[in-house]
């Protein structure tokens, strides 16, 4: 699922019952190394958690995709407006390893030729990560081991056919709030023609 932060996402095991709802403010909204809206983007969502380890939510934010070349080399506008997710799993550990199993649905309304869905599976031990999204109709899969130390977290992913990522991010508090620093690098592989680097600053908080 995509969070209000670019911070590290280890698989983290729900242990209350209850709703809770985030927002967020960011520079730049880089989702698996590539910007979804080439400047500030805000957002905001909701989540469900049960004590039994089932969880829900939804997540919104503002996207700006700009424009791009296609095959025959004509310059396309590919959209701006919402991206709106829904999402839910569960959340398990067996053995000393986290276990999270979830589905996410991607929709752009006004947009929606761009929909897609993920069926993801979340591993982690410790402060060690791994993350496998299976695209749902022919939409590629990605994977992805994240390790953090401390307030540092590291991440490499890799999108089949369309590149590879790392993502070092640093967070910290801001008085009442939640702040991150973080550099992303994604390296091309033909999907758009573009590498991509952002330094990307972001605050938000929960409640």
């Amino acid at each position: 699922m995509k969070k209000l932060l670019l911070m590290l996402t280890i698989v983290s095991l729900p242990s209350f019952a209850g709703v809770s709802a985030n927002v967020g403010i960011t520079s730049d909204y880089i989702w698996r190394g590539m910007t979804q809206s080439d400047g500030i983007s805000v957002s905001g969502g909701f989540d469900y958690e049960a004590d039994g380890g089932f969880y829900a939510g939804v997540w919104g934010a503002n996207i700006n995709w700009g424009y791009a070349t296609d095959d025959d080399g004509v310059l396309t506008e590919y959209g701006s407006g919402n991206e709106f997710d829904v999402y839910f799993g569960y959340a398990t550990e067996v053995g000393g390893i986290g276990v999270d199993i979830g589905y996410v649905s991607f929709m752009y309304p006004g947009i929606s030729e761009y929909d897609f869905e993920e069926i993801v599976l979340g591993l982690s031990m410790g402060d060690l990560g791994f993350t496998y999204a299976m695209g749902q109709d022919d939409f590629p899969d990605y994977t992805e081991i994240s390790y953090g130390i401390g307030p540092v977290g590291v991440s490499y992913g890799q999108y089949d056919d369309m590149g590879d990522n790392l993502l070092i991010s640093y967070g910290f508090g801001c008085g009442s709030y939640d702040c991150s620093l973080a550099y992303s690098d994604f390296s091309d592989e033909g999907y758009s023609g573009v590498d991509e680097d952002a330094l990307v600053f972001s605050i938000g908080a929960s409640f």
